[in-house]
């Protein structure tokens, strides 16, 4: 087990401190954003930085994944706790709290039991779908906070949609113009100088326009008090059915994180020559959210933006996210009152030009140009999220995760093999159809495990190998098993259907190159009998031929 904040010397303290008051710079503003998508205070997201952080910068594998709520996370708890309780209430906040307690169990669970693979079933188009109607719903909310306007943050999209529309006569102009502003030095400034935490900049002189001119007074909406004090061990006190209800978004947050945050933080550790342990990164993961639901925090997710950002400003450890936890947890002891007079427009602003890429505009191009299927897979997800919501777009998600599957192990390649006069050949060349591969023989390959959705495919393409030879010379086939790693009951029966029709027929069956435990396997399945298994196709080949030459 490796130490923690692995990678950290007197050489690169320097760079990693600044790093981390960078990251500082851009957590603040962010969480404050996403605990106000969440429907929570802006201290559940502050809390969310300090011992969830900590807890797991100090036992994760990853030396640059930063775990943090993110958008997808803030949209997932409105959607799912904005019909059990009031969004700003005790109960509501109660309710987050034990959501991410449960999510940390079940990240815990996934890592004791191995099963990080379950959220590969998350593939990339089904993310970009679920993610970027979460980002939609998080956008409307967030436009009509910039342009002053009063929606129901958790309500249904098209209710926020319509009032949006319908409130456009409220519009304040005030609003509207800070707004602009910070979204110009947002965008231009990312540009200029990537190095410098814009988003600090906008959130720092907005507050100093809106408290010189005085804007709140003239509609300008801005944060409000925050509770000052470190955050507090608790325990959220809900019944069981609560608790069970919460479970299905516990488990919605859990897939969405470990299928983004594993995928980042191999990708980062690969760019790095860094090794990462999945499971152990799950752990972590867990114990992050356990800590956060314990201190009045929100469920914890993978910040891709934030880990890009570490990556460019040279950072390898986790020291950016202890020095990120120490400095909000100074602000919240003395610099509550300065958050007071931020004007929500400027948090709107932030949290617009941050979720915008989530909408997955460039992905859905390139799934349009290599994939149709892939590319409505994702647009079904993405409609199901908007429209329905978060939790029918997760099972809607699975559901076409296994549509996909079963669309393409039904189809597998299914090759005849030929054969030339070259003995040190491998007979691995793909064949045209109504061809032998020797006289008398035809050696076919499957590329697939043997299972219910394409046993009955192999069958058939079985049959039309040997009816396409017009002048029934097939004695013998032979099933190349190399690629078929594992046969099940369906595929069995398919087996044994066919081998009675070829036997029928006066064709012979053997196989080759079978790995020894599908061997084991076909014999409990009584699929292998007394037919001949060869090491190699060229083998089975020269045995067999002498056979027929024979006949």
């Amino acid at each position: 087990m490796q130490r923690p904040l692995i990678g950290l010397t007197r050489h690169n303290l320097l760079r990693e401190t600044a790093a981390g008051v960078t990251l500082l710079a851009i957590a603040i503003p962010l969480n404050i954003g996403y605990s106000q998508i969440a429907g929570l205070p802006p201290t559940a997201g502050l809390y969310a930085l300090i011992l969830p952080t900590v807890v797991y910068a100090l036992t994760v594998s990853s030396r640059q994944l930063v775990a943090s709520p993110d958008a997808a996370a803030a949209a997932l708890v409105a959607s799912s706790i904005g019909g059990l309780a009031v969004a700003g209430s005790h109960d509501y906040l109660t309710l987050a709290c034990a959501q991410a307690i449960i999510s940390g169990v079940l990240f815990v669970a996934c890592a004791y039991f191995k099963l990080g693979f379950l959220a590969n079933f998350l593939s990339r188009p089904i993310l970009i779908g679920f993610v970027g109607g979460l980002a939609l719903d998080i956008l409307v909310s967030q436009v009509a906070k910039m342009l002053g306007v009063k929606i129901d943050s958790g309500g249904e999209f098209i209710d926020k949609v319509g009032g949006l529309f319908g409130g456009l006569d409220t519009l304040n102009l005030w609003s509207v113009l800070i707004s602009a502003v910070a979204i110009v030095i947002l965008l231009v400034g990312r540009r200029v100088a990537r190095a410098v935490p814009w988003a600090l900049v906008v959130l720092v002189v907005a507050t100093i326009v809106v408290v010189t001119a005085g804007l709140e007074s003239a509609g300008v909406a801005v944060l409000g008090p925050v509770d000052a004090g470190p955050p507090t061990l608790t325990w959220p006190i809900l019944d069981w059915s609560m608790w069970l209800a919460l479970i299905p978004s516990a488990i919605a947050l859990t897939l969405v994180t470990t299928a983004e945050g594993l995928l980042v933080s191999r990708s980062y550790g690969d760019k790095n020559s860094y090794s990462t342990s999945p499971n152990r990164d799950l752990f972590a993961f867990g114990l992050g959210n356990i800590a956060s639901g314990a201190t009045g925090g929100f469920a914890v997710g993978s910040s891709t933006s934030r880990t890009a950002a570490m990556d460019q400003a040279g950072s390898r450890t986790q020291l950016p996210s202890i020095i990120t936890a120490v400095g909000t947890l100074l602000l919240l002891l003395f610099g509550t009152a300065l958050l007071e007079d931020i004007p929500s427009p400027a948090i709107g602003a932030i949290v617009a030009v941050a979720v915008i890429p989530l909408l997955g505009i460039a992905e859905f191009r390139q799934l349009w140009r290599l994939d149709r299927f892939e590319f409505l897979i994702g647009v079904v997800c993405f409609l199901t999220t908007l429209f329905i919501g978060s939790i029918p777009g997760i099972v809607v998600a699975f559901v076409l995760a296994l549509i996909n599957l079963a669309k393409r192990a039904a189809n597998p390649a299914i090759d005849v093999l030929t054969s030339n006069d070259n003995p040190g050949d491998s007979l691995l060349v793909e064949a045209p159809r109504g061809t032998l591969t020797a006289p008398g023989i035809i050696v076919i390959r499957l590329a697939a495990p043997l299972f219910f959705a394409n046993g009955p495919v192999f069958a058939s393409a079985v049959k039309k190998a040997v009816t396409a030879v017009h002048d029934d010379s097939v004695r013998h086939i032979v099933i190349d098993m190399e690629a078929i790693t594992d046969v099940d009951v369906t595929g069995a029966e398919s087996f044994t259907t066919l081998k009675e029709w070829l036997s029928a027929r006066n064709i012979g069956v053997s196989f080759s190159r079978m790995r020894p435990n599908l061997k084991e396997r076909l014999l409990a399945l009584g699929v292998l009998g007394d037919e001949h298994v060869f090491e190699t196709n060229r083998a089975a080949v020269a045995s067999l031929g002498t056979t027929t030459r024979e006949e």
